[in-house]
């Protein structure tokens, strides 16, 4: 155990170094509670097996604990995920979220800021394992005139680098939301492109939405079947709304007019993506999952998050379909994955 968390001290340390040779010292300020923050995450495992053999171990994490192992097995021999030591331990943040994603964009553009990482490249976000530190980032964006967007995040993927860990920040999901949770983290270690949040993250939810179906099939769970599938509908119409209605916002951005026009005419367009989500809502029957996504501003930083995670998918599905088996289809994605970056983006493209 102690060889163990050796060398994640030892891997932590090297990305520190890394940061220091590379980058700005606001920015190792930054990689320093980062690195802080996942070795605390680190130390703080446990080990599920062995919290499984005590006796005093409530009946509800139990519980839990019993179905993590199942969906561990089921991702490993019905999905070929590289489980390895993923999910096999347990940590307790004392918190509602592991990290704080800080999301932003120019006031008028629908594209997001990136920043660049040593090993996940560059992605649509910065992460704080400090809900303060995240909103002092966000504060100090918005001063520089962004849209900015700040969301609470559950889990996430070290893409290998460290085994993943089931946090209590998820545990109480059901079963079905633990399965998409742990096949949408795990495929990132299947593919995983630095710097191509499009590709990664909708080729995850292709993995995701694919492994709920075969698992809720396997567990004979045919009227969860039917309940996920209309929740997946209803998540296309809501994914279409937005992509549709950043389109209207693009179209006004390229417009020649003044900026206080823009302003005004952003503001009618964000008040009628609410009016026609409120029509479409209430043809769900009090299905109330994007409520909290509503309550915020809807500027171009909060679109972005939606964009980025389904764009690419109906291509990856459809690459699934017309796969033998999932094992095909993930060397499929692999030659994508080897292209040039505009020779990729151009075979991807969604039609």
């Amino acid at each position: 155990m102690w060889l163990n968390k050796l060398t994640q001290l030892m891997k932590l340390s090297i990305l520190l170094v890394l940061s220091i040779l590379l980058i700005s010292c606001e920015a190792v300020t930054y990689y320093s509670q980062a690195v802080r923050g996942q070795l605390a995450l680190n130390l703080g495992r446990e080990n599920i097996q062995q919290l499984l053999e005590d006796k005093n171990l409530s009946h509800n994490l139990r519980e839990k604990f019993i179905e993590v192992n199942k969906i561990r097995e089921f991702a490993e021999i019905e999905l070929g995920l590289p489980i390895g030591g993923n999910y096999a331990t347990y940590v307790d943040l004392g918190r509602e979220y592991v990290v704080w994603n800080v999301f932003a964009a120019p006031e008028f553009s629908t594209e997001p800021m990136n920043w660049c990482y040593p090993i996940a490249g560059c992605v649509s976000y910065r992460g704080y394992f400090s809900e303060s530190s995240a909103m002092r980032f966000a504060e100090k964006l918005r001063g520089k005139g962004l849209d900015v967007y700040v969301a609470g995040i559950s889990a996430y993927s070290t893409l290998g680098w460290f085994d993943d860990s089931v946090l209590n920040t998820v545990v109480d999901r059901s079963s079905d939301q633990l399965a998409s949770l742990i096949f949408h983290e795990l495929a990132h270690q299947v593919i995983y492109i630095p710097g191509d949040t499009d590709f990664n993250e909708s080729f995850a939810t292709a993995v995701e939405r694919e492994g709920l179906r075969r698992w809720l099939q396997a567990e004979g769970q045919d009227n969860n079947l039917g309940v996920g599938e209309e929740n997946l509908k209803r998540h296309k119409q809501f994914v279409e709304l937005i992509i549709s209605y950043r389109d209207q916002f693009d179209s006004l951005y390229e417009k020649d007019i003044a900026d206080h026009l823009k302003r005004e005419k952003k503001a009618d367009i964000q008040a009628s993506l609410r009016k026609e989500f409120s029509i479409m809502e209430n043809k769900w029957e009090d299905y109330g999952r994007y409520d909290a996504w509503f309550s915020g501003d809807l500027n171009n930083a909060q679109l972005s998050t939606v964009v980025s995670y389904n764009t690419l998918v109906p291509f990856f599905t459809k690459i699934l379909d017309e796969s033998d088996d999932i094992t095909m289809f993930y060397a499929e994605v692999e030659k994508l994955a080897e292209l040039e970056e505009a020779e990729r983006r151009e075979r991807v493209k969604v039609n």
